[in-house]
């Protein structure tokens, strides 16, 4: 209850660094399990970019798996932050804010079983459909016929450690995602290499890891002096109360799920105009952008528990401060990031790998795709605060406008007039025109907090 104090009272810049940095490196620790292992796959020795396309091609797979555990995460969490902001008021509000959680555990249960039953039974077929050819095929369903495995255990990690942070316990969230990267991070060289098992030993040392992240999670939520715990009394599905987590987890589902449609979208246009060599240079970006963009990710996410809690509170001027301070970092952010990816475009390729073929095209490709990288700071700190406000109808417009509404549209349509290449240029004219509809949106919400 002491951390649920602090985030209505205690001094904002110290609070923020205290909830940002941990959350940061959690967000960095998990989002290197799959980079991790696309690193290693592209230094095996001997071996073409073949098998990092490979692994390159089941990213939407793994995109959506992860899409449904923020589905009930992020959707329960703030609501259940919001909760704690009102319990020192309202007897009854606790009880509420457990029902968040036991019900979003019982939905990533429901989502486990459902989601490795399909992907196992139309596997193949996904990959083809994807952008998979007769070369790259044998890697893609090797690496997936072993992750989906671990699924459940992929669901109980993401989807539950929001629930962590929500309590303004940042630093243990770090703790279980720092548990299953660090033995990721040692896992991989000896499943790949020294056994000798490829693509197939960097999926075993990936669920071997969530494994451990989950189960660290789930000690913490059941401990007696947990405030926000998985308590058995109330693990019943409540239909009204997964219908409010659906409502505010559908627009980071979104924004997750879309990611997994672009995947497909672009792989299948780079095979189509441009071969297995675009499809593994597509590989290489969405993996730096997934590195560049996951510290501002885990910057919003540790400080979104401060803007429900008081909202809950109604404590709107320190809302309001929160939200200045979190778009100016996030913006210098996406700026300094831009100029060094963009300006080392080849340098970021060889973290990925050696075909120099590969390596001279991400260097010509990369500046393009992140063009407007510089201002796509604002989306994401605009995303964040409506989340946090459990304003769910203009977070999902949010989520939809960039990827439904504009990117996927502008990759189908730019490569029937400029080849290859109109498939790059669709991700920065999106982010672009997005950044600035949600900059606009934010700062009258922003008006409107008083």
């Amino acid at each position: 209850m002491t951390n649920n104090i602090e985030l209505g009272s205690a001094p904002l810049g110290k609070l923020m660094v205290k909830l940002a940095i941990p959350s940061i490196t959690a967000f960095v620790i998990n989002i290197l399990y799959n980079i991790v292992d696309r690193i290693y796959i592209g230094h095996i020795p001997g071996s073409s970019s073949l098998p990092l396309t490979g692994v390159g091609i089941c990213l939407p797979i793994i995109t959506l798996i992860s899409a449904f555990s923020s589905f009930a995460g992020s959707g329960g969490a703030p609501l259940a932050a919001i909760e704690l902001g009102k319990s020192g008021k309202e007897s009854e509000a606790l009880d509420r804010a457990k029902q968040y959680l036991t019900n979003a555990f019982v939905m990533l249960l429901f989502f486990s079983v459902i989601l490795t039953s399909f992907f196992f039974i139309f596997k193949d077929s996904l990959l083809m459909a994807f952008g998979a050819s007769k070369d790259t095929l044998p890697f893609a369903s090797d690496y997936l016929s072993i992750y989906l495995i671990g699924t459940i255990f992929v669901q109980l990690s993401i989807g539950l450690n929001p629930f962590i942070t929500a309590q303004g316990k940042a630093k243990t969230a770090m703790v279980s995602m720092l548990i299953g990267a660090c033995l990721n991070l040692i896992l991989d060289p000896i499943f790949i290499f020294t056994f000798n098992l490829g693509v197939k030993g960097a999926a075993i040392a990936t669920i071997i890891s969530q494994a451990a992240s989950a189960i660290w999670i789930l000690l913490f939520l059941t401990k007696k002096s947990t405030v926000l715990r998985l308590d058995i009394r109330y693990i019943k599905f409540k239909l009204k109360t997964c219908l409010k987590i659906a409502s505010l987890g559908i627009s980071p589902f979104i924004m997750q799920s879309t990611e997994s449609a672009i995947f497909i979208i672009f792989n299948t246009g780079l095979q189509r105009y441009g071969g297995d060599l675009y499809v593994a240079t597509m590989t290489i970006m969405q993996s730096l952008m997934q590195l560049c963009f996951c510290p501002l990710q885990g910057f919003t996410s540790g400080i979104q528990p401060i803007i429900s809690y008081n909202y809950g509170a109604k404590n709107y001027n320190r809302v309001k401060m929160v939200i200045k301070r979190m778009t100016s970092i996030g913006f210098a952010f996406t700026i300094v990031a831009f100029l060094v990816i963009t300006n080392f475009p080849e340098f970021f390729a060889k973290m990925f790998a050696t075909d120099t073929a590969l390596i001279s095209l991400a260097g010509k490709t990369v500046p393009v795709y992140f063009g407007a990288m510089w201002i796509f700071g604002i989306q994401m700190c605009a995303q964040t605060t409506f989340v946090g406000l459990g304003k769910a109808k203009i977070s999902l417009f949010i989520a939809l406008l960039r990827k439904v509404i504009l990117l996927i549209p502008l990759a189908l349509i730019l490569p029937l007039f400029f080849g290859v290449d109109g498939i790059f240029w669709a991700e920065p004219i999106a982010s672009m025109s997005s950044a600035i509809t949600s900059g606009i949106l934010l700062f009258f919400c922003y008006k409107k907090l008083k």
